[in-house]
């Protein structure tokens, strides 16, 4: 007998719907902790297939069931929007549409990376936040000399050595 899960995902619960032959039991919600996951998989078949929209906790949520299961499959969670038109959504409902989709091989899933390239992506991600960061602080600095008057820098470059030096002589407001 084929099992496929359907989880809700959300930061603190997961609503867990299983489709069975064909059929829709609700199984309830697991916290969105490591404990709870890991109990909610000990529960589970290692045959048992689980569903999950990519949401920002998914490839914890992944790395945590996989060893308890066949596959955890993350669904696109725009391309699933568009297939499945529920008139009435709920967690549940939403469970449910997961597994259904899946089983009946109409779940637009998502590439899942290895471990190496998770950690690569997380790093790509942190230094283009801090450069996009860096940025707004340099326009920052730039707004202020302009709003006070203060003509170009005569350096290249505003905050190399010589360029920071021309700015700790500039009349500006402590502030």
């Amino acid at each position: 007998m084929r099992r496929v899960i359907g989880m809700d995902i959300h930061r603190t619960f997961g609503e867990v719907v299983f489709w069975e032959d064909g059929r829709l039991r609700h199984g309830g919600r697991v916290d969105m902790t490591r404990t709870a996951l890991e109990g909610f998989g000990k529960s589970l078949l290692a045959t048992d297939e689980v569903i999950i929209e990519a949401t920002g906790n998914c490839m914890a949520v992944s790395r945590v069931l996989s060893p308890f299961v066949k596959r955890v499959v993350i669904a696109n969670p725009l391309q699933v929007k568009a297939i499945a038109h529920a008139h009435v959504k709920t967690d549940k409902v939403d469970a449910g549409t997961l597994a259904s989709l899946y089983a009946a091989g109409y779940l637009p899933e998502i590439w899942t990376p290895d471990a190496a390239t998770e950690r690569m992506r997380r790093l790509v991600a942190h230094r283009y936040q801090v450069v996009r960061h860096r940025t707004r602080i340099k326009n920052e600095v730039h707004a202020i000399l302009h709003a006070h008057l203060i003509p170009k820098c005569p350096h290249a470059d505003l905050f190399n050595v010589g360029g920071r030096a021309w700015l700790a002589r500039q009349p500006v407001p402590d502030d």
